[in-house]
């Protein structure tokens, strides 16, 4: 039994995401229009700025010849995604784009309308019966998890209401979420100003 623990475990640390660097989730901000973390990468990109700069830490003075680290900033709300830990620019711009896909993600929500609500064509072609499939390190998760947010968010954190319209297991959408330990943590701080016991990753 305790070799099987300890192999759960593994496989959870494996599929968990990094923290954001320096983001604590408080919060939100509602917008109108398309979730910026729904966008297509090219069209994102469009509403983004990205910065390049030097970086100390591990790597030694061969890494901080070049310009590597890279912030990524979404113009419209002034939300960042930054990576440093690479030593090549192009991968650090990768990162740090992701890392702003899932900030948005979490901090920013759509009003709803619950009787009229339709997934959108990715997940849609993702979905297999009650269930959700995606790994959390994959480009269309910071999509799925801002399509979940708002759905949870319109049915003020109700677990089981979200599941229903979705046509998903209430484990599905805990297992979506809790993917990333910040998207988690912000929903269990909405669901304690209502009264609502926190959901377990």
């Amino acid at each position: 039994m305790r070799s099987t623990n300890t192999n759960k475990t593994a496989r959870r640390h494996q599929t968990e995401l990094p923290p954001i660097e320096d983001f604590i989730p408080k919060g939100h901000r509602m917008i109108e229009g398309d979730h910026p973390a729904m966008l297509r990468n090219e069209d994102l990109l469009k509403e983004v700025s990205l910065s390049f700069g030097r970086t100390g830490g591990p790597g030694g003075q061969h890494r901080n010849r070049k310009a590597t680290a890279c912030t990524a900033t979404h113009i419209p709300t002034d939300i960042t995604g930054t990576a440093t830990e690479r030593r090549r620019q192009s991968e650090n711009r990768s990162l740090s784009v992701s890392r702003l896909r899932r900030t948005l993600a979490i901090i920013l929500r759509r009003k709803i309308d619950t009787n009229s609500w339709t997934c959108s064509e990715l997940w849609g072609g993702r979905q297999q019966g009650e269930q959700l499939p995606i790994n959390p390190k994959h480009r269309d998760y910071p999509h799925l998890l801002a399509e979940a947010l708002d759905l949870l968010f319109a049915f003020d954190f109700d677990l089981s209401a979200t599941a229903a319209c979705a046509s998903l297991s209430s484990s599905q959408i805990v297992k979506l979420i809790a993917h990333d330990k910040q998207a988690l943590a912000w929903v269990n701080e909405q669901r304690e100003e209502r009264g609502l016991s926190a959901i377990k990753s």
